[in-house]
């Protein structure tokens, strides 16, 4: 077995799928595999354009970008993202793709001389193997990126993103430049800037939250900035971490918006240990709003108060009992507790039962519960009522706190919502619209499998009868034994005939007539040309052969020549020829009103468009 190499260096690096891919499969399990050997990961998902990869490895300050793409465009894709890095001054970063079959060995010579560092073949997978190439990728990454490219702390007060992403790293990591940036920060501005704290339980939506938040109020503050530090917790036995929040995050590829993700680098706490300087270090940019995310919390864990002026609680209607509440310091703490998710069952209870424990929190008995800061959201939903509400009364909040000017045109009421009413894609009274389909295409399938069976005994039994019919009796002492082993076999024939429904029995007893109607006489044209290419129907004047370039007639509908009742009835119920169902995929019906099926079946007659 290979074992995982071991990176003097803290690595990360970003993961994500090609535009226009949505094979996400591969780039997922090497991305776990890349955590499991100890690096920091920051995944993107699947369709990121190349803008958005490479403005995401420049504020992360990551030493490699690794690339699935299955969509063919690779040449392209990969040219550009050389291009954009170079352009960026940040040539160190090495780019690694892959794409199985899709990318030719000509074409990775191409991309690897272009500059990528690496795009792994199928010879390569078999040959290495999954840590094998894992290993390969950690090892061109294991390098100081500090060492890399030389930054000018002066460009700070630009927010340049290069600079920026380089001093954190510097923060995060012990640097040799440490002391000369906290120097720098002592003079930071002297701005006002509301720093807002967003905490709460693992998989509450925090990170669907926060990009609403951020995209109503790059809508509301057109000329204001944002900057956002995103924590997630590393794992206790490798090292490794999933920074993950990027991939929920559509609202920041935008020049206002600086994000940088962090892995807590410890067990004990949902925050990383140089958060606070890198606070500092966005002060000192001058940003208009910080937004600090830490990784999910249980039930103690506050470490976000000491850190943020403003704290939002993210939590579920999935607490538990309602005594479990009394264990959440949180409730105690946050100026705002949001229960997002609320299209979930029970989230109404879960409402009155957060309400009425921040109402003993606060000792409000003869306030109103409606009254206590507890607002009801569903992030995932397009313009939600409560993410509104949320945001005016977040904005409502840093203006009392800050004595900051800010106004809001669009989300003017910052009471939480009575009632959230979750917008579905799909109607109500249309939610089983497709699962109907599907159960009648299934019921379809079973009836023409069961039609099919029965067919198959009813040929069984006919064709014996048939058999010992042409054998005839040959001696007398044998004739009423005959006569019995046909009487019952006549019998089971009328029992398996009774399985079958009019219109299977009509097409197979009407299979002969039907296929000889519809194969098409061939014949000379009327002028003599023996060598002509197409054959017509003399009774439609269509062309139904096509001689190919060997002298073979090829016929335009291939009909099954079979003599086995049960194929026919499948050729009949599940293929079809053209203008017949089912081979129009239900846009035909059989039969016109009133006319029998199993006589349409036969080509007496026209199918009929439908929009049933």
């Amino acid at each position: 077995m290979i074992q995982s190499y071991q990176s003097k260096n803290k690595i990360r690096i970003i993961t994500a799928t090609s535009l226009f891919d949505g094979h996400d499969s591969s780039i997922n399990i090497m991305r776990r595999i890349l955590q499991s050997s100890g690096a920091e990961v920051i995944h993107l998902g699947h369709n990121r354009t190349v803008q958005e990869i490479v403005n995401c490895a420049i504020q992360e300050d990551v030493q490699g970008i690794a690339i699935s793409s299955y969509q063919g465009g690779h040449i392209e894709y990969f040219s550009y993202m050389m291009d954009l890095l170079s352009q960026r001054n940040a040539e160190h970063i090495k780019v690694f793709g892959g794409g199985g079959g899709v990318i030719t060995g000509k074409e990775i010579c191409i991309l690897e001389s272009r500059g990528v560092t690496k795009v792994f073949s199928v010879d390569d997978g078999a040959e290495m193997g999954l840590q094998g190439m894992i290993n390969h990728i950690l090892e061109h990454c294991d390098f100081d990126p500090l060492d890399a490219v030389s930054i000018d702390i002066n460009r700070l007060s630009y927010r340049d993103p290069a600079a920026i992403a380089r001093c954190i790293s510097i923060l995060e990591n012990k640097g040799e430049q440490v002391e000369e940036i906290m120097k720098a920060m002592a003079s930071k501005s002297e701005a006002i800037i509301p720093i807002v704290g967003i905490t709460g339980t693992g998989g509450a939506g925090k990170s669907s939250l926060t990009d609403e938040l951020i995209r109503r109020f790059l809508s509301e503050f057109p000329q204001k900035t944002i900057a956002i530090v995103s924590v997630d917790p590393s794992r206790i036995k490798t090292g490794g971490a999933l920074l993950g929040d990027r991939i929920r995050m559509n609202s920041i590829d935008t020049p206002r918006v600086f994000m940088r993700s962090m892995a807590t680098r410890a067990s004990d706490r949902s925050t990383s240990a140089a958060l606070k300087e890198v606070i500092d270090l966005y002060r000192k940019a001058s940003f208009d709003l910080i937004i600090i995310e830490t990784s999910g919390i249980g039930q103690s864990g506050a470490e976000i108060v000491e850190l943020t002026d403003i704290q939002l609680y993210v939590m579920t209607s999935e607490f538990g009992a309602a005594t479990q509440l009394e264990k959440i310091n949180m409730l105690d703490l946050a100026d705002l507790i949001v229960l997002n998710k609320f299209e979930k069952k029970g989230s109404k209870d879960a409402l009155r039962n957060i309400r009425k424990q921040l109402q003993r929190n606060a000792g409000q008995w003869h306030n109103d519960l409606a009254e206590m800061p507890v607002y009801p959201t569903i992030a995932s939903q397009f313009n939600d009522e409560g993410v509104n509400r949320l945001f005016s009364a977040l904005i409502k909040k840093i203006k009392a706190y800050y004595g900051l000017n800010w106004s809001t045109s669009a989300y003017m009421h910052s009471e939480p919502a009575t009632e959230i009413q979750n917008q579905g894609i799909i109607p109500a009274k249309r939610v089983r619209y497709l699962s109907e389909i599907a159960e009648t295409v299934h019921s379809y399938h079973n009836r023409v499998q069961q039609q099919m069976e029965a067919a198959t005994k009813w040929g069984q039994l006919k064709g014996t009868i048939q058999q010992l019919g042409r054998e005839g009796v040959n001696q007398s002492e044998t004739l009423s034994t005959d006569e019995e082993l046909l009487k019952r076999l006549r019998k089971l024939l009328n029992t398996a005939q009774q399985q079958l429904d009019t219109e299977s029995l009509h097409i197979l007893e009407e299979w002969d007539n039907w296929f000889a109607q519809h194969t098409p006489i061939q014949y000379q044209s009327k002028v003599g040309d023996i060598g002509a290419d197409i054959v017509d129907d003399q009774r439609s004047g269509q062309a139904l052969y096509k001689k190919s370039l060997s002298g073979l007639m090829i016929p335009r509908i291939a009909l099954p020549k079979t003599t086995d009742p049960a194929e026919r009835l499948s050729f009949a119920f599940k293929e079809n020829i053209p203008g017949y169902f089912p081979y129009t995929a239900g846009v035909f019906l059989f039969k016109r009103e009133g006319e029998d099926p199993a006589r349409m079946f036969a080509g007496e007659g026209t199918p009929e468009r439908t929009n049933k």
